[in-house]
C-alpha cells in the first residue's frame, strides 16, 4: 500500500489504526486487477476525507449526511429525468432541437447515466449507484465547459461557479459513512432491473404524453420527477428527517436544482419556502402523533 494513502488520514488515526488499514488494503487487493485496486484506493481516500471533515459515522456531521443522502440522490435523479423529458418534449413538439451533435447527444447520455445511477442507489445499490450518478454529473459538466470553450476567455467567473451546485449535490451522498448508508428497498436483482427499465419509460411518458399541453410546462415536468424520486426514496428516508436542520438540508437540493430547471426563481422562492415550512410542520405533527401512542403504551 502506498504511504501516500495513509498520509491522507489524520495523524492520530494513522498512528492507532494505520497498520490495520494497510493490512485490510493488502488483503482486499492481493491478486486483484487494476479496477479493484483503484476502487479500494478510492474507498480509502473517501474514508480519510470523511475523518478529516468530521463526517464519520461517529460524528454528528456523518449522521447528518446519512439522513440527507437519499434526498440529494433523489434531487439529482429528478433533475436528470427533467432534462431528458424536456429534450424529448422539445424534439417532439418543435422538431429535433440543435443538440450540437455529438456534444448534445453526449450530454443526454450523461443525464441518462445520472438518472440510472440515482435510481440504482435509491433502489438498493447505494455505493455503485451514487458513484455512477456523480460520474454522470461530472460528464455533463465537462460537456458544458467544452460547449463554452469558444468564449471561455470572456466568460465571467460567476458563470463557471454556476456549474458547481449540481456537482456538490451529487457529491453529498459520497460523504455518507458506509455503515450508515440507507438500506435498499429492492432486495432482488430482478426487481432492480425492472426499476432501471421503468425509469427511462417514465421519462418518455412524461415528455411525450400530452406533449403540447401539460408536457410543455416545466413546473409540471419537474414536479412529476421530484414526486417519483421521493416515492422511490420512501418513508424510511423521511423518517430520518428528525430536526429542522436535516429538513432544510434535505430540501435545499430540490430548490437549487429547481432553479437550474427554471421553475424556482425570485418570484417563486417565497411560496416554495412557505410550502416547505408547512410540510415540515405537518411532518413533525405526523411523527409526534405516531410516537405518542407508543409512549403511552
Amino acid at each position: 500500500m502506498s504511504p501516500r494513502l495513509l498520509r491522507l488520514y489524520p495523524a492520530g488515526f494513522r498512528r492507532a489504526f494505520g497498520d490495520e488499514v494497510a493490512e485490510a488494503y493488502r488483503e482486499a487487493t492481493e491478486g486483484a486487477g487494476p479496477i479493484t485496486r483503484l476502487r479500494e484506493a478510492l474507498d480509502i481516500v473517501a474514508h480519510a476525507l470523511r475523518l478529516r471533515l468530521g463526517v464519520g459515522s461517529a460524528h454528528r456531521g456523518g449522521r447528518l449526511f446519512a439522513a440527507t443522502a437519499p434526498f440529494a440522490l433523489a434531487a439529482t435523479g429528478a433533475y436528470a429525468a427533467f432534462l431528458l423529458a424536456s429534450t424529448l418534449n422539445l424534439a417532439y413538439v418543435v422538431g429535433l432541437p440543435d443538440l450540437q451533435a455529438p456534444l448534445g447527444y453526449a450530454m443526454s447520455g450523461f443525464s441518462a447515466l445520472t438518472l440510472l445511477g440515482s435510481v440504482s442507489a435509491l433502489g438498493g445499490r447505494f455505493a455503485v449507484g451514487a458513484r455512477t450518478a456523480f460520474a454522470g454529473v461530472v460528464g455533463s459538466t465537462v460537456c458544458f465547459v467544452i460547449a463554452a470553450l469558444p468564449g471561455f476567455a470572456d466568460m465571467p467567473l460567476a458563470h463557471l461557479a454556476y456549474l458547481t451546485p449540481p456537482l456538490v449535490i451529487a457529491a453529498l451522498p459520497l460523504l455518507c459513512p458506509p455503515d450508515l448508508r440507507p438500506s435498499g428497498r429492492i432486495r432482488t436483482t430482478t426487481g432492480l432491473v425492472a426499476l432501471l427499465l421503468w425509469a427511462p419509460l417514465f421519462v418518455v411518458l412524461l415528455g411525450l404524453l400530452d406533449a403540447s399541453g401539460l408536457g410543455m410546462i416545466p413546473l409540471w415536468r419537474y414536479a412529476m420527477t421530484v414526486t417519483a424520486a421521493l416515492v422511490l426514496a420512501g418513508g424510511r428516508a423521511l423518517s430520518g428527517i428528525r430536526t429542522p436542520g436535516r429538513f432544510a438540508l434535505a430540501a435545499v437540493p430540490f430548490l437549487v436544482l429547481g432553479h437550474f430547471a427554471g421553475v424556482v426563481s425570485q418570484d417563486t422562492v417565497p411560496p416554495c419556502l412557505i410550502l416547505l415550512a408547512a410540510t415540515g410542520v405537518a411532518l413533525r405533527l405526523w411523527r409526534r402523533g405516531h410516537s405518542d401512542p407508543a409512549s403511552h403504551a
